[in-house]
């Protein structure tokens, strides 16, 4: 995977990402500005996190005009495809799985290439997979799906970043199998939506306690 296959690959979770934030914030009602700022924190946020955690100087973000481009682009599709904001939610979740997916990969990958041992390298993955929308959401005043009980988020982001460390260090991390980790992560993650898989709760059993009280009270 060289350089140039890693900034496209950027570029279009940066794109996938700031769609998301874009199509929040029309159906929010936020004007263009609103909307190509909130795309961009999503879009860029996660991969500023990176490139800071790892020193490797200014973001990538800020040194390379070429990621202003997707957050632009983002915002210019939702406002001339009206009938996609009609269509949000759905729309929403997937372009948001799909730059989860990209991200986990691109992310790990970075890490691994600049020395990072793989536990360390999963973090940051998983972290540049999953900052964007965290901000995107905490913005738009939304309960970020991070946090969401019901949901699945980090999990995927997380099983793609170990695939990926895992490939790398075996070094079988090329032009198959990345797209094969991409497609994994995406489809674990719309599986996730359709039927409802979540993660086990902090306190189960404190809360199963609560309610049974509460039911006995009323």
């Amino acid at each position: 995977m060289n350089l140039d296959l890693a900034v496209l690959l950027d570029l279009v979770g940066v794109f996938f990402f700031a769609v998301s934030g874009s199509l929040l914030a029309a159906r929010k009602g936020f004007d263009m500005i609103g909307s190509l700022l909130l795309g961009s924190m999503v879009g860029l946020g996660g991969g500023v996190v990176r490139d800071v955690i790892l020193a490797a100087g200014p973001p990538a973000a800020f040194s390379n005009p070429l990621y202003l481009l997707p957050p632009l682009l983002a915002a210019a599709l939702v406002y001339f495809l009206p009938r996609s904001v009609e269509r949000g939610s759905r729309l929403l979740l997937t372009f948001d799985a799909s730059g989860l997916a990209l991200f986990c990969l691109t992310g790990t990958r970075k890490a691994l290439e600049a020395g990072m041992n793989p536990v360390a390298a999963v973090l940051l993955g998983v972290t540049t997979a999953v900052g964007g929308g965290v901000l995107r959401d905490i913005t738009a005043n939304e309960v970020p799906r991070l946090f969401d009980p019901h949901d699945l988020y980090a999990i995927p982001a997380m099983v793609g970043a170990v695939l990926t460390a895992g490939l790398w260090s075996l070094g079988w991390l090329n032009l198959v199998t990345g797209p094969v980790v991409v497609v994994a992560v995406f489809m674990l993650r719309m599986l996730a939506l359709r039927f409802g898989w979540h993660s086990p709760l902090a306190a189960r059993s404190w809360i199963l306690s609560r309610r049974r009280r509460a039911f006995r009270r009323d």
